[in-house]
C-alpha cells in the first residue's frame, strides 16, 4: 500500500467536551451503532465558518456545538442525528441521518429543512456533505449499508433543486471531499476500507470510478476526509486511531496517531491558517490539533 513507512505526526489536545455537557444515557443511535452501550457523546462534522468560528456535532444527542478554547456552546439541540457540517454564507448546512439536509442559523439556533426526501422517498441515512463552487451540494446516503448490502448512494443537489444520483453501489459511503481543482470527487467507503475517486461531470455521468487509496483492514474503515492546499488527502480512520495523509498520487506519506487520546478519529478539517488539522476524536469526546508539515517535510 505504501513504499516507505508513513512518517509520524503527533496531535495535541485542542479542547475537550466539558463534563457538564456529557450525557451518558441510552439512545436509539447507540442501540443501532454501539450495541446498546450508552455513550456520553459522539463528536463529528468539524467545520469553520468564514469568521473562523469552529463547530462540531454530537450525533446521538442531537447537538451542534460552537467551540472557542475550553468553552463549548450549544448552538442547537433537537430530535435528530447531525453528522456532517458545512458553512454556507451565514448558515450551516447539516447532514442529518434522520431528517436529511437541514439549514442552521448559528446565531438564532433556528433549523429548517432543505431536502427531506427524494420524490417523496426517504433517504437511507445521510452522513456527510461537501459544497460545490456553484452552490450545489454533494452528500452521502449511507444508512446501514456495507459489504453485505453495497447499495449506499451519493447524491448531488443542484442550486435549482435538480438531483443527480451519482453512486448507487457504495459499501457504506461516508466522508467525501473535492480535489483542489474541483474536478474529482473522493468518497470514503467505510466497510470496504477504500477511497473511491471519480470525475464530477456537469451531466452526472460517472465513468471509470477508481480505487484511489485503501487503508489497512480493521474494525472500522475510513470516515471523514479533508484536502489541503497541496492536494493531499487526509483520511480519518476510526479503529486504527489514525489519520492517514495521502499525496495527490495516492501514496501514504504520514500518519497522525490519535491513540494517545482514543481510537475514534471520526472526521477532520483545516483551520483557517491552512496548516492546522482539527480532528474530532469521538472516544474521548475531544478535538485534537495537528500541525501538518509542507510536502517533503
Amino acid at each position: 500500500m505504501w513504499t516507505d513507512p508513513p512518517k509520524l505526526i503527533q496531535p495535541s489536545l485542542l479542547s475537550r467536551l466539558p463534563d457538564a455537557l456529557r450525557r451518558l444515557r441510552p439512545t436509539a443511535w447507540a442501540d443501532a451503532n454501539r450495541a446498546g452501550q450508552a455513550v456520553d457523546s459522539f463528536l463529528e462534522g468539524p467545520c469553520f465558518d468564514a469568521a473562523g468560528n469552529l463547530y462540531c456535532t454530537d450525533i446521538p444527542h442531537g447537538r451542534v456545538f460552537r467551540v472557542s478554547g475550553s468553552h463549548w456552546e450549544v448552538v442547537a439541540e433537537y430530535e435528530g442525528w447531525p453528522n456532517g457540517l458545512a458553512a454556507r454564507g451565514d448558515d450551516l448546512l447539516v447532514a442529518d441521518y434522520r431528517h436529511g439536509l437541514l439549514t442552521l442559523d448559528p446565531v438564532a439556533g433556528a433549523m429548517a429543512p432543505l431536502l427531506e426526501t427524494i420524490l417523496s422517498e426517504g433517504f437511507r441515512g445521510i452522513n456527510d456533505l461537501v459544497l460545490l463552487p456553484d452552490g450545489g451540494v454533494v452528500f452521502t446516503d449511507q444508512g446501514q449499508t456495507g459489504l453485505q448490502d453495497p447499495s449506499g448512494r451519493v447524491w448531488r443537489l443542484h442550486p435549482d433543486g435538480r438531483m443527480d444520483k451519482l453512486i448507487t453501489n457504495g459499501p457504506s459511503p461516508n466522508g467525501l471531499v473535492m480535489n483542489r481543482a474541483g474536478t474529482h470527487l473522493m468518497v470514503a467507503m467505510t466497510r470496504s476500507c477504500e477511497i473511491w475517486r471519480f470525475v464530477l461531470r456537469p451531466d452526472a455521468v460517472v465513468a471509470k470510478a477508481n480505487l484511489f487509496f485503501r487503508i489497512p483492514a480493521g474494525t472500522s474503515g475510513p470516515d471523514g476526509l479533508a484536502v489541503d492546499a497541496h492536494d493531499r488527502l487526509f483520511v480519518a480512520n476510526p479503529g486504527h486511531g489514525q489519520v492517514w495523509v495521502v499525496d495527490a498520487h495516492g501514496l501514504c506519506t504520514h500518519r497522525i496517531d490519535c491513540t494517545g487520546f482514543g481510537r475514534m478519529p471520526t472526521n477532520c478539517t483545516f483551520a483557517p491558517d491552512g496548516r492546522t488539522l482539527v480532528i474530532t476524536e469521538s472516544q474521548s469526546g475531544s478535538l485534537l490539533a495537528a500541525e501538518i508539515p509542507v510536502p517533503g517535510g
